[in-house]
């Protein structure tokens, strides 16, 4: 039988290409069927944490870039 999630890294540690990277297998794996309950109900967690670190790893992504044009604008002026 399969593991039910595709990686057993903490989130935390995942890049955000390694997460986003595992999160595309995780809704592979559960678009693609035939897994238990229990294997499904694991990746959709799994699913839910990396989907939360790739949205983390962009609003920071985010702050750094508008805090740089920020910077930008005043010494523009």
């Amino acid at each position: 039988m399969a593991e039910p999630t595709a990686g057993t890294t903490d989130v935390q540690e995942l890049s955000y290409e390694a997460a986003r990277e595992e999160l595309v297998e995780v809704v592979r794996r559960l678009e693609a069927g035939g897994t238990t309950l229990e294997e499904s109900l694991a990746l959709w967690e799994r699913g839910e944490l990396l989907a939360t670190a790739c949205q983390r790893w962009l609003d920071g992504a985010r702050e750094r870039l508008d805090a740089a044009l920020e910077g930008d604008q005043e010494q523009d002026d």
